[in-house]
């Protein structure tokens, strides 16, 4: 497996993390362990946990997951402050191509009001951060994943693990930067059955009309 640098390199950074990357780290069997490896306080704004509870009636679990994590105090549950609450009208307000449903919007209001760094997967949420924001620090749940303390934590097998069932329970999205890292890491037999990972990487790639066939 090649090395992958995680961009979490701030301990002392507030890590403010969405709907999105609590649902994969509860998916990936071990949230408790990779969070208490990180230096980092993890936080959670309270608008959250009241989108994970509309997963209930697909059977999921993540809610009660988060409730764990926050009275076990793994987990900050936090509210947004006068500033945060600006941006998040700012966020929530407008044409849908250019607005965020509530859970994002929360993340990233309180993390820009405290100086955090957001953590989620979704690719318009980036782009209307580096529109908007260009100074917040942005993360997805894979450099949770490549962090070198979670690495040490678990192992490279218990981070493969932990990533594949990110992938296949949490349907995890991967950007482009981390997806060869993620396909060294859990093997392109795993890959393949990952519909959350580019079909680049997940289908046989056809053979080239040259090429010619042995008999």
């Amino acid at each position: 497996m090649g090395s992958c640098p995680t961009c979490l390199t701030d301990p002392a950074a507030l890590l403010v993390v969405d709907a999105s990357t609590v649902i994969n780290l509860n998916a990936s069997g071990c949230a408790r362990r990779v969070i208490q490896a990180l230096p980092n306080r993890v936080l959670v704004v309270d608008i959250v946990p009241d989108e994970l509870e509309k997963g209930r009636h697909r059977q999921r679990q993540d809610a009660d997951l988060l409730h764990d994590l926050a009275t076990n105090k793994i987990i900050e549950i936090v509210s947004l402050d006068a500033t945060g609450e600006g941006y998040f009208e700012q966020l929530v307000v407008g044409d849908a191509k250019d607005t965020l449903d509530d859970g994002e919007a929360a993340t990233i209001g309180h993390a820009v009001s405290v100086n955090g760094i957001a953590v989620f997967d979704e690719s318009k949420a980036r782009r209307i951060c580096a529109e908007r924001f260009p100074a917040l620090r942005l993360a997805c749940t894979v450099d949770i994943f490549t962090h070198p303390v979670v690495r040490g934590a678990l192992g490279n097998d218990g981070v493969a693990d932990a990533v594949f069932n990110a992938l296949c329970h949490g349907r995890m999205r991967v950007f482009q930067h981390h997806v060869d890292w993620v396909v060294g890491l859990i093997g392109p037999d795993r890959a393949a059955v990952c519909t959350s990972l580019p079909n680049s990487v997940r289908l046989p790639r056809p053979k080239s009309a040259g090429a010619r066939t042995k008999k």
